[in-house]
């Protein structure tokens, strides 16, 4: 038997029968698959005693403001490891999953533009975001934006702690990395609690302009809504890989701000644009808020504008790789080919509304950098 990665296919986001009949089956018994998950890591346990986690890298902020561009820079570095789309959906089981592929003969398959029809190429074995399937499973509430999302410092979940460390040795171990390396838009809630669970780990928030950014937000989720009403399998896989940025099932992150519910009010009022400028200004409120009152956290996070990585992507590749305390490696010089502003899409609004936007976030634009205009 053949397999390719994880089978999905194209831009229009194809999810084969296969896969979704595997998602289905491991979404509905989470019990189980954290069970064989223990199981992995004890009988991995003589291996993995001897992995240490060291400096884990974070990216994190919100959707379509790099993250993406900076995840394929970075695990591109030989001392990174992180999770790849073949690893998806049995995530709770990495080792296992990836030798099952390994026997069957899997291959990355062909690079093909991603769905977000972006520009980005990717294959089975290109990194991916899949961390919250994790959280998911042991936090139920981390998605009901009626709920505050926030963990910092002084939270504590003994039996996801430990299972999340186990979690990132497999990954280490898996991919013969030194460093972790993840993407997880939602962790921006999290910062606290990461940085409690590891005092060394380095964490890079990457933040876009507004106007440019809720017109990104806007676009995407327009695409999802249309592919997820042709082709429900994608509504199933985006839903269980912890996806609801955009699409049919989108909803907010709780950042514990009382304003997140005008959000959701706006979002159903049909409201898009003020909606996703709110959301844009409480997203980064809150990050601006939470670095300022820790000084420890905000010396281990580094802010990078996207207009600056976009003008000058050598450096502030560079500037990134120093935070992250790792060798250039030829990065720097790879950025400054692939990393370009886009050029496939352009903001549409009226004035009124471009007004609008800079009036809700404003204040906050401001603390990150971003002049009055």
């Amino acid at each position: 038997m053949m397999v390719s990665g994880n089978g999905i296919q194209g831009s229009s986001f194809r999810v084969p029968v296969w896969l979704d009949l595997l998602g289905a089956w491991i979404d509905r018994q989470p019990e189980l698959w954290r069970w064989l998950g223990d199981r992995e890591a004890a009988h991995l346990r003589g291996r993995l005693a001897d992995i240490e986690i060291d400096q884990p890298i974070y990216l994190c902020g919100l959707a379509r403001s790099g993250t993406t561009i900076l995840l394929e820079l970075l695990a591109s570095h030989p001392a990174t490891a992180s999770h790849r789309y073949r690893d998806f959906p049995a995530l709770f089981t990495p080792w296992l999953w990836n030798r099952f592929l390994d026997r069957a003969r899997s291959t990355p398959g062909p690079v093909r533009e991603r769905s977000h029809n972006d520009g980005i190429l990717v294959n089975a074995d290109s990194p991916e975001a899949f961390e919250e399937v994790l959280w998911s499973a042991f936090l139920p509430h981390a998605h009901d934006p009626h709920t505050s999302a926030v963990l910092g410092r002084g939270h504590r979940d003994p039996d996801f702690e430990a299972f999340y460390v186990d979690h990132l040795r497999k990954v280490l171990l898996l991919r013969g990395g030194t460093r972790y390396l993840a993407k997880g838009n939602y962790n921006i809630v999290r910062l606290g609690y990461l940085h409690q669970l590891f005092p060394d780990a380095r964490f890079v928030v990457p933040v876009r302009e507004p106007v440019w950014h809720i017109a990104s937000l806007m676009q995407q989720h327009r695409r999802f809504c249309i592919i997820q009403a042709q082709d429900s399998r994608a509504r199933r896989y985006m839903r269980r890989a912890g996806h609801f940025e955009f699409g049919l099932d989108r909803h907010p992150i709780n950042t514990g701000a009382p304003e997140i519910v005008d959000v959701i009010e706006l979002w159903k009022a049909g409201r898009d644009l003020d909606g996703w400028a709110l959301y844009w200004a409480l997203v980064h409120e809150h990050l601006t808020t939470a670095l300022a009152a820790d000084a420890q956290l905000g010396a281990a996070v580094l802010v990078v504008r996207y207009e600056d990585f976009c003008a000058a992507p050598a450096a502030t590749l560079a500037r990134i790789l120093d935070h992250c305390d790792l060798a250039p490696e030829g990065l720097p010089e790879a950025a400054a080919v692939r990393v370009q502003a886009p050029d496939y899409y352009r903001p549409g609004f009226s004035a009124a509304e471009e007004a609008e936007i800079r009036r809700i976030t404003g204040p906050v634009a401001r603390r990150l950098g971003y002049p009055d205009r």
